[in-house]
């Protein structure tokens, strides 16, 4: 008889892909075995009109699947690594993080054409602080309009007879999963717009026992592991979640770990950067090398006047 893993996950269709996928993983990892998928509707899924800064609290994205954990009525949770507090509930663990799919951010516009070719004073489609400064920052011209739903309504919107958005700005990874990367006008590299700590990764959650680390956490990337860690070390020391203009991301380049941060003000007029490197990722010592690096940089960027930028940040300003 298989024994059957019960996986929670959101009801849009890019989290029910992310859900399959991770699925499949742990079919590949453990014979015998079937998974069965159950969805809920976390709180930011219960209000879907407001701009997710306003909804008040952390875990917007996860509460009800940690809820589901705690209840056991599933073993394990799937969700964007991105969406995951960098503080894991209590009586909970991060159990392992996928291979990363691609980090970036893409701007789908109305005529096709990218960032430079968009009209003067184009309205843009965001829920993100951290995209709205950083397009600022790029075009202070462009005026920053409220977007919230999941990628294929987003989608709709932009290209609504109500021309309300000239362009919309999405996660590359998303429309990659879910077969959309046609719909793309431009990719950001990273001196343009540093993405979101974990965006492109998955996050497997499971209760903070033996058995679930030990059933979940082969399907982990070593690669993904790192870099996350070390992104998420940077918001954790500037205690900034996803509603903040934070962004952060490190990959591996040979064995060493390499880490980009950013703080952004609100209206892209000031910014602090930061960059470093870890010594050898290697071992058991890994992973506390990747986490010291963010932390180190996130304290660099305090030291060059990153709090004096977040303090001046009304999180509740979405002109």
């Amino acid at each position: 008889m298989k024994k059957v893993v019960r996986l929670g996950t959101r009801r849009s269709r890019l989290s029910l892909w992310q859900a399959n996928h991770v699925a499949e993983l742990i079919r590949r990892h453990h014979k015998n075995v079937d998974v069965d998928i159950r969805e809920y509707r976390t709180r930011s899924d219960l209000n879907m009109s407001a701009p997710l800064r306003s909804i008040s609290g952390t875990g917007l994205f996860t509460d009800a699947l940690e809820a589901a954990l705690h209840a056991r009525e599933i073993d394990c949770a799937v969700h964007s690594l991105k969406d995951l507090p960098v503080k894991i509930a209590p009586g909970l663990a991060l159990a392992s993080v996928p291979k990363r799919g691609d980090h970036r951010d893409a701007l789908i516009s109305r005529t096709g054409g990218g960032l430079a070719q968009l009209r003067r004073g184009a309205r843009i489609g965001t829920g993100s602080l951290r995209r709205r400064a950083q397009l600022l920052a790029l075009r202070p011209d462009l005026k920053m309009t409220h977007i919230r739903g999941n990628v294929p309504t987003r989608l709709e919107k932009l290209r609504a007879d109500d021309g309300q958005f000239d362009a919309i700005v999405l996660a590359a990874a998303g429309l990659s999963r879910l077969g959309l990367t046609d719909q793309i006008s431009e990719i950001f590299d990273e001196g343009q717009m540093l993405c979101a700590a974990g965006q492109g990764a998955l996050a497997v959650q499971c209760r903070d026992d033996g058995d679930g680390l030990a059933f979940f956490g082969p399907l982990a990337d070593w690669r993904a592991t790192h870099a996350t860690a070390a992104e998420r070390a940077f918001l954790s020391v500037l205690d900034a979640g996803c509603s903040l203009p934070v962004a952060a991301y490190a990959h591996i380049v040979g064995n060493r770990l390499m880490l980009q941060g950013r703080v952004i003000a609100l209206d892209g007029s000031a910014k602090v950067d930061v960059t470093g490197e870890s010594g050898a990722i290697e071992g058991a010592a890994g992973l506390t090398l990747a986490q010291a690096l963010g932390a180190r940089l996130a304290s660099e960027a305090l030291a060059k006047g990153a709090q004096r930028i977040l303090e001046t940040i009304d999180i509740g300003d979405d002109r």
